[in-house]
């Protein structure tokens, strides 16, 4: 296994239990206790979590910049419409655009007018929802099933071959440092295909996500024309960004 897909798993183990210890992951991943250790000096070295003896604890006391690790399509349901409102009103009829897999990004399409558009996405909720608008083409890479998503090397081929305009980017957290970032590989490639086609890249993330860091980094914040929140979001934190010349837009 490679060392990318075991801090995966810890992370994901951790989030679950709020602590891991080196002997169990040592078993469960059929590596050695050293690999493990060496493992969870990396994340710890990235601020995702705190190693105690013989394991590791969810990094901080309640003030971490660690997002949760398994996140619920319902939380902050309220400040995602609120960003999928504000997205809307940067696509425009005929405009041909791609919509990353997300709660938020699915908002996005729950909102959409029944227009002539063009849409490229992978994630199946997605896809349910704009097959019943008729006026809207819809392009479907393809691949096999990943959770909620569609994966293949086939696809992310296929997408770098579109002509987007505008990609509408979802992620687990954002961070001046790290960019954007998501816990998990799966849907990695992809996200950084639709970001490498598209003339125009938009950033999605609710309030919550802000100065908080993930596992893996999607993309620097100089990839993103635009980073679309809500109104949650602290005055200070808008300042911070746009000193850096990272424009910030909230419904």
């Amino acid at each position: 296994m490679l060392s990318i897909n075991r801090h995966e798993k810890i992370i994901e183990w951790l989030g679950l239990s709020r602590s891991v210890k080196v002997s169990n992951l040592s078993k469960q991943l059929n590596v050695t206790e050293k690999t493990i250790r060496e493992d969870l000096e990396k994340l710890e070295n990235m601020g995702l979590l705190k190693r105690i003896h013989g394991g590791a604890i969810i990094a901080g006391d309640g003030n971490s910049t660690l997002l949760p690790i398994s996140s619920n399509h319902t939380r902050n349901e309220t400040s995602k419409m609120a960003v999928a409102k504000s997205a809307i009103s940067f696509i425009e009829q005929r405009d041909i655009i791609a919509l990353d897999g997300g709660s938020t990004t699915l908002e996005i399409a729950r909102m959409l007018d029944n227009m002539p558009l063009t849409v490229i996405t992978n994630d199946l909720y997605i896809i349910s929802e704009l097959v019943k608008k008729d006026n809207i083409q819809l392009v479907v890479p393809g691949g096999y099933r990943n959770r909620n998503y569609l994966v293949s090397a086939e696809a992310i081929g296929f997408m770098e071959k579109l002509n987007i305009k505008k990609v509408f980017i979802s992620a687990t957290a954002i961070d001046l440092e790290h960019g954007l970032t998501v816990f998990t590989s799966a849907q990695i490639e992809q996200k950084q295909a639709m970001i490498r086609c598209a003339t125009e890249v938009y950033a999605v993330v609710d309030h919550s996500k802000f100065d908080k860091c993930a596992l893996m980094t999607i993309a620097p914040l100089t990839d993103l024309k635009l980073i679309i929140t809500d109104s949650g979001l602290h005055p200070g934190i808008i300042e911070k960004y746009e000193a850096l010349g990272h424009q910030i837009v909230k419904e």
